[in-house]
């Protein structure tokens, strides 16, 4: 066998050797990561209408109570507060038990209020007061219950609305 036969050969050998046969090894080292932000929202999932339904006129004292709610997804572990504005009709900016007004074509009020219990002895504030909802995210969508109630009224007929702005602050 000449030397360039020889080598040849030698070379075939080698590349047909298992890579346990391999003298030396040499190592990198590489980052993996995500960065994951507190974040939170309430805007691409619907809340849930309060319907206080349809009733008769009545002088009747006994309050008209119904719910609705809320859907909140929050990052895991986020702390949160939920406020209500006092809606557009409100007998003062700032929102408290007694000042949201549902307003007619006519421009005549009934009286509501949102709370977050369903005693409902805890109103719903706006980011001015501290009648806020807290919580902490679970990275799943929470429902939140919000209730409401109209006390008795002796309104006259019609269709009574107003809108409620939610604000999560996170």
């Amino acid at each position: 066998m000449n030397a360039r036969t020889a080598h040849l050969f030698a070379g075939l050998l080698a590349a047909s050797l298992p890579s346990a046969a391999l003298a030396a090894t040499d190592t990198a080292q590489f980052q993996v990561k995500i960065v994951i932000t507190e974040s939170c929202d309430v805007h691409t999932i619907s809340a849930t209408d309060i319907d206080f339904g349809t009733r008769a006129r009545s002088t009747d004292a006994t309050p008209i109570d119904k719910q609705g709610a809320l859907q909140l997804n929050c990052t895991k572990g986020t702390p949160y507060q939920i406020a209500m504005n006092a809606g557009l009709n409100p007998t003062s900016p700032t929102a408290s038990a007694d000042n949201r007004r549902m307003v007619s074509a006519d421009n005549r009020y009934v009286r509501y209020g949102l709370y977050r219990d369903a005693a409902r002895t805890d109103f719903w504030g706006d980011v001015s007061n501290t009648n806020t909802l807290a919580g902490t995210g679970t990275a799943a969508t929470q429902s939140i219950p919000v209730y409401g109630r109209v006390p008795g009224t002796d309104a006259p007929a019609g269709t009574y609305v107003d809108t409620v702005t939610a604000t999560v602050m996170y």
